[in-house]
Formats: structure tokens, sequence, C-alpha cells
């Protein structure tokens, strides 16, 4: 389902941030003391947002430079998150805009380098206004000079022998991404280096073999798979590699289609393509939307990004929607369609196309004398020679599983989700809290989202299945300038504002302003996030009593990589029961890499 949201700003926001445009003028300390209050607070207020993700960004560059990624992309997300949790609309005001969409660019430029197009870091901090001193300019050539050593993932050694991207190191020892479990190697590196054995390759000697072959030329001549092919050994041949060597390939492959091929199904229909031509997925990506190939082809179908980009897909450092679900089933579909017109109606030829490019097959039909898919075979590249008899062989196993062999294998559930469209730039968290999930499992759902945020102009996001309403209620509650510093707390009945605000650390009077007409909590309930706090504490119902205001004094920690309130708690000498309650939190409760946590102080 597909949810939509608009909203109008309020005026009083609107005024208030027209006074922080002023921030780019510079003036005297005397120009300064002439100013109203209300602007001089506007500017302040920027200046800091500017000031503080200076210092994540600076942070961001010196791990950058010692190569130690995960952390640079912490730090660099960090340096994004206090726009988004700032108390400003970035959106209505020139400067903070400017800064965070070159920030985001230079971020992406960063975290995958281009020769033709490297990032400009001093151009970033110009327009922020940053001020760095020479150390740091220094430190910002350094980093680009870093940056244009890198290869791109798809010339990367480590990336053409299939191995992932975002650790795939160059001659110089130069990193590319910030997070080494962002992609996977697309099957498709695999079957272009197959070859058949002596066994796969009989047919007629084989008895099971033969039957299935002749199962086959019945399937065709009856038309019952919803196109027609022209029968071929090799399709046996691939269907005799699967009973053998490549079963587990098969039986993951069947396994994962229950996840997506009704999607795919509906969308082929859609689109007026023969819905079992949607098998192509199990052989580009093996249905995993992160696949990634040597060639930079990348999601379910494997889009190239000039192919991509022909048929809508956009790639900007907010997003690259070849790695989204429905958007790219559909491209992938309208691909297909152009492709079978190309080769008036010939699926073969359409399959092998989208693999190696309509340059490569026209060559092929020319060489060949006549538009047929086994008559150009041997004019083909090596890997499309491999993968349309690889498809038809998929097919016929998928539509047939027992007769191969496959009969056991259960398709997984369909990975189900509601479709929403929410703000520019709205922060995954607040998404995340008011759908009752994490933002890990919004990124799941949203794999062609770069970053924690969406882009800035409103857009389609997946949620879990059946939150659509609770979301937009969400979202129509809350005034769009409060989006992204706010966060929600589950209440309970019987709960009151004190013992939200004794788990939450925000006040009563606080909590009762961001919650107008609620006289006592219900449900969701808006917890205001102090201005620039960058923080990933998702609120929950305490399991004890709330710790009272006169204890000791805290201090606040930040959680690393599978910690639990147990395993920080012990590595701060602290009661691992104390800090439990003191967050409102279970003592086994796994915590988020970054999250703050407070403990009490020695």
């Amino acid at each position: 389902m597909t949810t939509f949201i608009s909203r109008a700003f309020p005026a009083a926001a609107i005024l208030l941030l027209s006074f922080s445009a002023f921030v780019s003028a510079q003036s005297t300390s005397n120009s300064n003391d002439n100013l109203p209050a209300a602007v001089q607070q506007a500017q302040e207020a920027v200046r800091k947002v500017l000031d503080d993700s200076s210092r994540s960004f600076k942070e961001g560059m010196v791990a950058f430079k010692e190569n130690r990624r995960s952390d640079s992309g912490t730090a660099f997300d960090r340096s994004v998150e206090t726009f988004l949790m700032s108390t400003l609309d970035i959106q209505r005001d020139a400067t903070l805009q400017a800064c965070y969409n070159q920030l985001i660019e230079t971020i992406y430029r960063l975290e995958f380098p281009s020769a033709a197009q490297p990032p400009q870091i001093r151009s970033l901090s110009a327009t922020c206004t940053w001020r760095w001193a020479d150390a740091d300019m220094n430190l910002s050539d350094e980093v680009v000079a870093m940056s244009r050593t890198a290869k791109p993932a798809a010339t990367s050694t480590q990336a053409a022998k299939g191995g992932l991207p975002a650790a795939s190191p160059d001659t110089a020892g130069t990193l590319i991404g910030f997070n080494q479990q962002g992609f996977e190697p697309s099957p498709l590196d695999e079957l272009s280096k197959l070859e058949l054995t002596t066994e796969e390759l009989q047919v007629d000697a084989d008895p099971v073999a033969q039957a299935q072959y002749q199962y086959i030329q019945v399937a065709v001549s009856n038309k019952s798979l919803g196109f027609s092919f022209q029968v071929h050994p090799m399709i046996q041949q691939y269907i005799n590699y699967y009973r053998g060597r490549g079963r587990s390939t098969m039986e993951v492959g069947l396994y994962r289609s229950g996840m997506f091929m009704r999607m795919a199904r509906r969308i082929f229909r859609e689109e007026g393509i023969p819905e079992n031509v949607a098998w192509l997925g199990q052989v580009e990506s093996a249905w995993k939307p992160t696949a990634l190939s040597w060639a930079a082809a990348s999601g379910l179908w494997q889009f190239i990004p000039g192919t991509g980009a022909r048929f809508g897909l956009r790639r900007t450092a907010h997003v690259d929607e070849r790695n989204s679900f429905d958007e790219a089933t559909r491209a992938s579909a309208r691909y297909l369609k152009f492709l079978a017109n190309r080769y008036g109606g010939n699926w073969e030829l359409a399959m092998a196309a989208y693999n190696c490019g309509e340059g490569n097959v026209d060559r092929a039909i020319r060489r060949a004398g006549v538009a047929n898919f086994w008559a150009a075979y041997p004019y083909l590249p090596r890997e499309t020679r491999n993968y349309v008899p690889n498809i038809l062989a998929t097919i016929l196993i998928a539509n047939n599983p027992a007769q191969y062999g496959f009969g056991h294998v259960r398709p997984a559930p369909p990975l189900q989700y509601d479709r929403i469209r929410v703000p520019a730039s709205t922060n995954l968290a607040i998404i995340a809290q008011a759908s009752d999930t994490t933002v890990q499992y919004i990124r799941y759902l949203n794999p062609h989202l770069r970053n924690n945020s969406t882009p800035p102009e409103p857009y389609i996001v997946n949620i879990p299945p059946g939150k659509a309403n609770d979301v937009v209620a969400v979202f129509r509650r809350v005034p769009a300038s409060q989006i992204n510093n706010t966060s929600l707390a589950n209440s309970v009945k019987g709960e009151t504002w004190q013992t939200i605000s004794n788990r939450t650390g925000v006040s009563v009077a606080d909590l009762m302003a961001a919650n107008p007409g609620m006289k006592d909590p219900k449900g969701k309930v808006f917890v205001p996030v102090s201005a620039n706090k960058v923080n990933t504490i998702a609120y929950s119902r305490p399991t004890n009593a709330p710790v009272g205001t006169g204890g000791p004094a805290i201090k606040t920690v930040k959680a690393q990589a599978g910690d639990t309130v147990s395993k920080l708690a012990v590595r701060h000498n602290a009661d691992p029961t104390e800090v439990a309650k003191m967050n409102g939190l279970l003592t086994n409760s796994v915590l988020g890499a970054g999250r703050e946590i407070r403990i009490p102080a020695k």
C-alpha cells in the first residue's frame, strides 16, 4: 500500500528560520550587538549545527587517513545526523541546505571514489563556512589524494575475483566503501567461468536425462511455460549440472525465490512480460538485493549504472535504486520488454541482450546471418553462452521441482512490507520507532538507501507490514520541522508523564509541550531530543521501577558492536542491573554500535 503525507510548515518556524540566512554575512561584534535577540539566537543555532558537523567530519577524515573505514563511516554519518537532529529546517535555510547537500555528495565521493568526480572538501568547507585551521586544510588535501588512488569497485583486483568491493584494496592499500558487509558477490561471476563436466554433457546416454529432455520438448510444444524457445541439449546439460554439483546453488535459489517471486510475477504480469521470465532474477543475483558483480552490476536484477539510468533507476549520493525491490523489478521488466520487441519476440535473444547488451547480440546476429540464439551462439561472449540455457534450465526446474529432485525445497515466505511516502530528509530512526522496529530492519527493507536518512525530497520507503497507519499517524501529529529532533516512547496503561520523564531524562513540561492535548500518556508519545545531540536511543517501557532523581552522578558512554547491557556494564565496572534500570532496558538487551548508554559515574 502507498500512503501520501503532506504538511504545512508553522509560520513561526518559517519566521525563525528566515533569520538564519544572516549567518552567511560576516558581521563585526559591534553590529552583532545591535541585532535583535531573535536574530542572534538563530545565528547561534545555525553556527552550532555547522560547527558540530565540522567536528565530526574532521574525525571522519582522520579515520579515513588511517584506513579505519568503519570508524570514518560512523563519523561521517554523525556529521550528517547533526543536521537531521537539529531544531532547524535545513530545507528552508539556504546555508544549511547547501552545506547538507554538498556534505552528502562529498561523503559519497569518498566512499565510492571516481577519477572523474573527486571529493571537493575545500569547496565543502567554504560552503559550510567551516572555520578550519591550516592543519585541517592539509588533512583534507591528504584525504582527497588518498581517494584519487583508490580504484572503483568494478575494477579492483579483489572485486574481479568475486570478493566484496567494500573491502577491496588497490595497489596502494586504499579501501573502497565504509562497511565490509555491504555487498555480496553476484553468481554471474562464477557462471562466466563455469565449464560443464563430461558427465553433465551426457544426455542421450543417461536414461534419466533423456526422459527429462523429452519432457522439455513437450513443455515447449504445449507452450505451458507462457513463452516459446528452441529446445537444445545444452538446456538439459545445465539441468544435469543442477542435479549434481550445482544442487546447493539451486536449493538456495529456490528457497530465496519465495521472498521476491510473488512481487516479481505481479510486476512482470503488469508490464506484459511472461511471468516465468522473472526466474532470470535467480541466475542474476540468487535473489540477493545487495549482489554486485565484477562489472559493477548491482541488485536483484544486476543493472549496470548506465542501463539502470535508461530505465529510471536513480543513482545518487542518497540512493542507488538498482538495489531497490519494486522499482528495480519494474525496470527489469521494461528492459526485457524493450529487448523482446527489438528481437521480434525472441526471448532467448532478449535474455542474451539483457546479459551482454544489444550491441553484442546485434553483432552476433550479423555474423550468424540469422536472428537465432543458437546460430549466434559461437559469436556471443562466453558468459552469455552459459547464461541463456542456464535460465531456461532454472525455469524448467522451478516449474516442476519434484521431477528434478527438488521437491523437498520449501520457498521462504514472501517478504512483506507496506509503502509510505515520507517528508524530505527524514531520519530512519523516527520511521523505525514509529513502526516498532529497528533502523537496521528499515535499512534491510530499503537496501537502496545509502545512509540513515531519506533523500532531500518526499520519498517512498518500505516499512514492516501492517504499520503504515501507525507511521502515518505519527507523521501527521508531529510538525515537519520537528521530525528529526523527536523520538518516540511507548507508554502503557497507568503510566504518568513523570514515569516517562524518569526513563527518558526529559522534563515533564517538555514532554507535555511535545504532546499537546494529551492529558495522560497514551500509546506512542513524542520525546523531544536536545538540539544537535545525536544519539540512537530507542526508548521502551522499563521492566522495573524508574530510577529516582536523587541517585548518584551519571556519565554517558557509547556501546560497541555486539555489546549487551551486561557486557557494557562489566567493561565500565558498573552493576548490569542498575545500568539496565537507568536506561529502561533489560540486562541482556543487545545494543547497536554507537548507542549512548547512561551508567553510574565512579
